[in-house]
């Protein structure tokens, strides 16, 4: 396992061997996309859309439809404004109990 320490600036060097499966380089640049679990996975961003060539081949059983991915979309929004409205409920709620 690769491991790193934070420095009092917020800075980490990031283990070579996690450089070299991400393909990274000096000046690119990573996200910290969260996940389900509570965690965060570290996704390298790439210069040119072209580095993505091949990428999922073969992963799918059939392509999908822009119309099925915006569908997918405006689902998942819809289900994550409607979770955030619960948990504003609850918390609205909470307070009333709470005077």
């Amino acid at each position: 396992m690769a491991t790193a320490t934070l420095t009092s600036k917020g800075q980490i060097t990031m283990p070579q061997a996690v450089r070299q499966t991400l393909g990274l380089q000096a000046g690119d640049r990573v996200a910290f996309v969260a996940d389900n679990a509570g965690g965060y996975k570290v996704i390298a961003l790439r210069k040119d859309v072209k580095a993505l060539r091949g990428r999922f081949a073969g992963r799918a059983q059939q392509p999908v439809s822009v119309a099925d991915m915006a569908s997918a979309v405006q689902a998942e929004a819809a289900a994550r404004i409607s979770t955030a409205r619960a948990a504003a409920r609850g918390s609205v709620a909470k307070a009333r109990r709470a005077r």
